[in-house]
């Protein structure tokens, strides 16, 4: 018998407390079509989107042989859609060796340095003075690597790095 008591007040006490708890909910005054309490708050702002920047590709190391720009794409993401990459490098002279900029069609293609289904972005000659813009305009990766010297400066001298651009937030 006092088990049931027990019982029954613990479930009077549960009872007692919906009860309560729902009349105090129902008590308040509320916009039944989006379920803010009255007033309504002011809706939010959107807040501007930023601009698309325009990144020097290695900074101020440019596009050269022997930077690490798997490293520097790390640490200078995210990038986002519409961002503008500027590629510098040296016109081929007697004094340094001729570099280009090679878009790879795929993850594999980027590891092996496999430029056979490479689109050519940047010649040898383009890289001079500005450099040359590529913008990031589509949500996908993006494998550029250095095709010169059948892809030694890919593999050995590190000229590779992939980018992934995400969508800018406009205001949320």
């Amino acid at each position: 018998m006092a088990g049931f008591v027990s019982t029954y007040t613990h479930g009077l006490i549960i009872l007692l407390v919906t009860v309560s708890s729902m009349s105090l909910a129902l008590g308040f005054p509320m916009n039944r079509t989006n379920h803010w309490r009255w007033p309504n708050p002011p809706p939010p702002r959107a807040a501007a989107a930023a601009p698309p920047k325009t990144i020097n590709v290695g900074g101020s190391e440019n596009w050269r042989f022997g930077f690490n720009y798997t490293d520097w794409s790390f640490r200078n993401g995210p990038f986002f859609i519409k961002d503008t990459l500027v590629f510098k490098y040296d016109p081929p002279n007697s004094n340094t060796f001729p570099h280009s900029v090679y878009l790879l069609p795929d993850f594999w293609s980027f590891q092996r340095c496999d430029l056979r289904r490479a689109k050519l972005v940047g010649n040898v000659t383009q890289g001079g003075g500005e450099g040359f813009k590529f913008v990031l305009n589509k949500w996908r990766p993006y494998y550029f690597v250095c095709g010169e010297r059948a892809g030694v400066h890919c593999n050995i001298g590190m000229m590779k790095f992939a980018v992934f651009p995400l969508p800018r937030c406009h205001g949320y």
